[in-house]
């Protein structure tokens, strides 16, 4: 709309000294003779926009100028919570957004503090996504986010499993409370609709096939009413604690040396590693520490213990200290 676009072209030059007609055309995304016919427009609306004519020419306020239209909307002022992590804007449809409440924020600084959003971005940057992982944006993430932020009840269709396993998809009606990404992974915390099995719960996005809004009686989307001692980052937390202690599904016996000790959290799961530290008996004559340590299965820890090479020695079980042994004459043999 041209009323949002003029505001916003008051707001970029109360924010700056002065703006070529290249430079708003490339901020408004319009061409500079529409910029031109938005600057005459201010001018007869008793704004003081001044051309400054020539090359180095452009536009800027004068006489102190100030307009009193920085007020936050909703929308503007919980984006703008969110703008460390533009990736996640951008793909939860918010950018626009946090870029109107940057700019009202900017525009209500005082003139020394302008560049405090431009100096911030040099001094911290946020890359969610794991290292070798490519991210994927699920597309069905900007519909269950306008659910989240308008507390709508969905219909969605979601799989258990992967693509090409596990059982059909199953329908759910949930009152989806939050989204959490994790590591380039988004997942849906919500509550789920009727049934014995109603409660919170955590939802892959890329698992979800189709989502739809529930219809209200009056046609609208049906909205619900949050649960307001419900807490996102306590629930997740809880939540990933228990994910992780569920996939540690064996034990193994490890003789570690001193920098075995320091190192084992390090190839392992944290958790897990540090426990085990902990309830170790002290250092034998040859100065090794005995540990327990929970594992996911006899195969990862494999993986995960040969990273330690002679700081560590497996006691048991008997199949994984015979594989730890064959790969580490194997070693000795490529290497002699």
């Amino acid at each position: 709309m041209r009323a949002a676009r003029l505001i916003k072209m008051v707001l970029l030059l109360q924010s700056r000294p002065a703006m070529t007609a290249a430079e708003l055309a490339r901020e408004l995304e319009v061409s500079e003779r529409t910029v031109t016919r938005d600057a005459q427009a201010l001018s007869e609306a008793g704004v003081p926009v001044y051309a400054d004519r020539g090359r180095a020419g452009g536009y800027r306020l004068i006489g102190g100028y100030r307009t009193r239209l920085t007020g936050l909307a909703r929308g503007e002022a919980e984006a703008l919570f969110l703008s460390g992590v533009p990736g996640a804007l951008r793909d939860m449809g918010l950018e626009d957004a946090a870029s109107a409440a940057r700019l009202k924020v900017s525009a209500a600084l005082l003139p020394s503090l302008r560049d405090a959003s431009r100096t911030a971005a040099q001094r911290f940057h946020l890359d969610a996504p794991g290292w070798f992982h490519e991210p994927r944006t699920p597309e069905l993430l900007p519909a269950v986010a306008e659910a989240v932020w308008g507390d709508r009840v969905l219909r969605v269709a979601y799989r258990r499993g992967s693509a090409d396993r596990g059982p059909a998809p199953v329908e759910r009606e949930l009152e989806p409370y939050g989204l959490v990404l994790k590591a380039g992974v988004w997942y849906l915390a919500a509550r789920v609709r009727g049934g014995s099995g109603g409660g919170f719960r955590v939802y892959r996005l890329d698992r979800i096939d189709a989502v739809e809004p529930v219809e209200a009686g009056s046609g609208g989307g049906e909205s619900f009413v949050r649960d307001e001692e419900f807490d996102l980052p306590a629930f997740w937390a809880e939540r990933a604690e228990q994910f992780a202690r569920a996939l540690l599904r064996a034990e193994v016996v490890v003789r570690l040396t001193e920098a075995g000790v320091r190192r084992l959290p390090q190839v392992t799961d944290g958790a897990a590693a540090r426990e085990a530290v902990a309830a170790a008996g002290p250092a034998d004559g040859a100065g090794l520490v005995t540990v327990t340590l929970a594992v996911e299965s006899e195969e990862v820890a494999f993986t995960q213990l040969l990273a330690l090479g002679p700081d560590a020695e497996v006691v048991a079980p008997a199949g994984l200290r015979e594989r730890l042994g064959q790969a580490a004459r194997a070693m000795a043999a490529r290497y002699a």
